[in-house]
């Protein structure tokens, strides 16, 4: 009988193991689309305002840090890219290191 237990709760184990898995998978595939849908909604804030170059701005994401990089017209042009950005629900922190201002 004690065979049979032991089979059982090897299996239990195996199962557990398999769940513990899948659960970090799928923590891995929510930060994604995560990542996609804050990266979304900030470049669809910078195409929404006038005073942005929305098209000239790269956005990515990556664990909830966003990075922007291109070229914008102005230093007050940067800085508002910047501030958009973190006011975008997830955002962890903004990386502008890769956006220059054209001279």
């Amino acid at each position: 009988m004690e065979k049979g237990g032991e089979k059982a709760s090897d299996t239990m184990d195996d199962a557990g193991e398999t769940m513990d898995k899948a659960g970090d998978t799928m923590n891995k595939a929510g930060r994604s689309v995560s990542d996609t849908w804050i990266t979304s909604k900030v470049k669809a804030s910078f195409l929404a305002d006038d005073s942005l170059s929305g098209t000239d701005i790269k956005v990515e994401t990556n664990k909830g840090v966003v990075s922007l990089s291109g070229t914008v017209a102005s230093k007050a042009e940067k800085k508002l890219a910047i501030q958009k950005a973190k006011g975008i629900e997830g955002v962890r922190d903004v990386s502008a290191e890769g956006l220059d201002v054209a001279d």
